[in-house]
């Protein structure tokens, strides 16, 4: 006797033949999750054998049958007919009678339990999806914010014909799958209320990198097709997962999207419409923090329980205020890598045309193709580059053959980006207005590779590609440890053979992920109109302009940290020269002109002195938070640029004072050892600090009395001359002497293989390189 449909919480994963993964998931998650604190809603779902028996009705399945083995599937306008053919037969063939009794009865026993005016979403589950070596996902349709029992079963033919979507064809045909071992069955389950609230995606490791260690959580206001469609850019959440177990404060970075507009209910007879969102929310974040680490906790609850990662969909009812998980399946795509890392580096460089986020690392580059419909779809010839608003799974036979893929619309966890991640072809989405800047028919090249933030090239640009096998390294009498700026790239560069981060510059992260002047943060009544725009753009998330550079400091210490834990991390706090911090915005009214501020106002000088005091102090703040709150004790903290003892002495009171203090928590402040003076005088300046970490740049240009920057006496600056090497063996002996750390953070060693292993002679402690060169400076030391 056929089984027509079950209930969801009656359901488990031994369930996928009978109603596809997506379902099996969601009554594998009632059964066993919920006592957890993962909140499902409930429903019931129609069976394979249900939607095996409607095939048998009218001679559907034989059709099928044939027409689909008549399909060249590479001809893309056979494929739209042969789909199109396909659906309408699906549409036009009644229910079987006990199959539509058993649909009346099961919903009839969910409006007693949840009303007459509850509505309902109607998905699609595939019982060859979400199996850990395929990625079904969103190639079937879904329906939301159905009423009646009418619009259940006419959504419910609907999902079955959508089985023959053209994406859906192409993709069972390029895997390999024979089209009649896949069923269908269709989820009914309760509507969540995120029409008045907010839905998205979240993910238990990083899309990108495969970092293991983080939730990456995308969400916007309304229902959430609008993030899974990538119609919107939306807010983004990294939340650390040991951090999060321990009680901590947990959430590393916060991204806020445009989220320009939103998916709501009509009451019409289209059951939801697209409306804008207000600007005075989209400046927000559609999440709290208590809401982002909630989620997070579900997501990490289903990851253990599945025992590997996941990609989940949530949304937040605006009525109870809950959260609640709708789907949850196997990721599909970082799970699978092998231990390399393939590296593409530009070889040159053109005028950007457009910016947006980067999915992937590669670089691609080809003919633009500027699509506004599918109609265009037979004109896209293989190694072409796909230009559009967005995509939806319709657009996958032609992103297939694309070299890069460029939307205006979307965030890392869009149909795009999940599209471009499984196809291995390089994507920026979310650029804005790429289709206005990007010229149809022009050649572009399109980088992923320099971190979050992709761009588009004018031109065909040469570029390096590498691939790395990360096997364990030899053991060497150093420690080889990176200098990381980017906090973007630091879940990549930690998967590197290292010994942690010998120079984390602070300014850097400053300069990108704050952009502002902390005097005009602090001064923001009193600052023009325009600049007033830009803070209260930026800042009117995070509460006031100063707790958002506090919090943005944070953010990116704490993502690096996270990173590398539990190894150590050295943060050098921030070391703009004057003209550097003029650039930033506001700055211009602060800062003071200086013929050479390379040697000017800067470092210690800047922290102690009562202009600049105040802001160095919000620095400090931040760098508690990170060790004391969040618990990433790992953070070890550099000064940059001391001059004299004197300067040493009221740079680690004031420390001090803020809470920093020098053998607290385990803290240890080091000092960046640069001048000649410290060279000379190593002994005392190592009585305010627990080591050196020797920057061979400003060293030698110091040493030799050049300008590194100038042109003219460029071919003079070696850090191997006799002089430099003179002081950095003064630094390292006073270090060795006193038992404390001495490391080197400058360029030196990444440049010249043969000062490394002077370096390595002298005893020196770690040696801190630029990420591209560790793999091979490592071995070149083993050697």
């Amino acid at each position: 006797m056929i089984e027509y449909v079950v209930e969801l919480d009656q359901l488990s994963m031994d369930d996928v033949s009978r109603v596809g993964g997506k379902n099996a998931s969601l009554g594998e998650m009632l059964q066993n999750l919920a006592p957890l604190g993962v909140s499902v809603p409930g429903g019931f779902a129609t069976t394979a054998d249900a939607y095996r028996e409607f095939l048998v009705q009218d001679g559907l399945k034989d059709r099928i049958a044939e027409r689909l083995h008549q399909l060249d599937i590479t001809d893309i306008a056979a494929l739209q007919a042969t789909g199109s053919d396909i659906r309408r037969w699906i549409n036009e063939v009644p229910f079987p009678a006990k199959m539509e009794k058993a649909i009346d009865e099961a919903y009839g026993q969910l409006e007693k339990e949840y009303g007459h005016e509850a509505t309902w979403a109607v998905r699609s589950s595939a019982t060859a999806e979400d199996l850990p070596d395929a990625s079904f996902a969103g190639q079937q349709e879904t329906f939301l914010n159905v009423s009646g029992l009418a619009n259940i079963k006419q959504s419910i033919r609907e999902v079955f014909a959508s089985l023959f979507n053209d994406r859906a064809i192409s993709y069972r045909e390029h895997q390999g799958f024979d089209h009649n071992e896949v069923a269908l069955s269709a989820g009914i389950q309760k509507m969540v209320r995120s029409d008045i609230a907010s839905a998205g995606v979240a993910f238990s490791l990083d899309t990108e990198s495969g970092f293991r260690d983080v939730v990456f959580i995308t969400g916007s206001y309304g229902l959430g097709e609008m993030v899974v469609q990538g119609a919107v850019n939306p807010d983004e959440f990294y939340v650390h997962k040991q951090t999060l177990t321990a009680d901590r404060p947990s959430v590393l970075r916060r991204t806020l999207g445009q989220k320009a507009i939103q998916m709501i209910y009509s009451g019409e007879a289209n059951p939801v419409k697209t409306v804008d969102v207000d600007p005075e929310q989209r400046v927000l974040f559609c999440l709290t923090d208590d809401e982002v680490e909630s989620l997070a906790k579900m997501v990490v609850t289903i990851e253990e329980h599945y025992k590997r990662p996941m990609d989940v969909e949530w949304a937040k009812d605006g009525i109870d205020n809950r959260i609640y998980i709708v789907q949850a399946r196997p990721e599909t795509v970082q799970s699978q890598q092998e231990n390399v890392i393939e590296e593409y580096t530009l070889k040159e460089r053109s005028k950007i045309l457009a910016v947006g986020r980067s999915i992937g690392k590669k670089i691609g580059k080809g003919r633009v193709r500027l699509f506004n419909s599918l109609d265009q779809m037979d004109q896209f010839e293989e190694g072409d580059v796909l230009l559009t608003d967005m995509t939806d799974p319709d657009w996958e036979p032609i992103m297939k053959k694309a070299s890069a893929i460029i939307t205006n619309r979307g965030g890392r966890t869009c149909h795009a980006a999940i599209i471009a991640r499984e196809l291995g072809v390089p994507a920026v989405v979310g650029c804005g207005d790429a289709t206005e800047l990007v010229v149809d028919g022009s050649e572009v090249t399109v980088s992923c590779s320099e971190g979050d933030e992709g761009h588009i090239y004018e031109g065909l640009l040469d570029f390096d590609y590498n691939i790395r096998q990360l096997n364990k390294m030899p053991e060497i009498p150093v420690k080889i440890m990176m200098n990381v700026g980017n906090p973007d790239r630091a879940f990549s560069f930690a998967q590197l053979p290292n010994d942690g981060v010998g120079l984390a510059r602070l300014e850097f992260i400053i300069n990108n992920m704050v952009g502002i002047h902390p005097k005009a943060l602090i001064n923001a009544d009193k600052m023009a109109d325009d600049v007033k725009k830009v803070i209260y753009e930026r800042t009117t998330a995070y509460g006031d302009p100063v707790e958002f550079y506090v919090s943005r400091i944070v953010e990116g210490v704490s993502t690096i940290a996270a990173s590398f834990s539990p190894k150590k991390v050295i943060v050098r706090l921030s070391d703009f020269k004057s003209n550097e911090y003029a650039n930033l915005i506001g700055g211009a009214d602060f800062e003071p002109h200086e013929e050479n501020p390379m040697i000017g106002f800067r470092g210690a000088a800047r922290y102690i002195s009562d202009d600049f005091r105040e802001c160095f102090e919000l620095e400090c703040k931040a760098m508690k938070r990170v060790r004391d709150d969040m618990g990433f004790t790992n953070v070890e903290l550099m000064i940059p640029f001391v001059r004299t003892t004197a300067e040493a002495a009221a740079v680690i009171e004031i420390m001090k004072e803020n809470g920093l203090e020098r053998g607290k928590n385990g803290l240890r402040i080091i000092m960046m050892c640069e001048l000649p003076s410290n060279a000379v005088l190593a002994s005392a300046f190592l009585e305010y600090f627990d080591g050196f970490s020797i920057g061979s740049n400003d060293m030698t240009q110091l040493t030799l009395g050049l300008d590194r920057d100038s042109s003219l006496v460029a071919s003079s600056f070696d850090e191997r001359d006799p002089a430099v090497l003179a002081m950095l063996d003064m630094a390292i002996t006073a270090c060795k002497n006193a038992g404390k750390y001495v490391g080197i953070c400058g360029q030196g060693p990444s440049d010249h293989p043969d000062l490394a292993k002077w370096l390595l002679a002298r005893g020196i402690t770690s040696i801190s390189l630029n990420p591209d060169t560790v793999v091979s400076t490592w071995q070149d030391l083993a050697n």
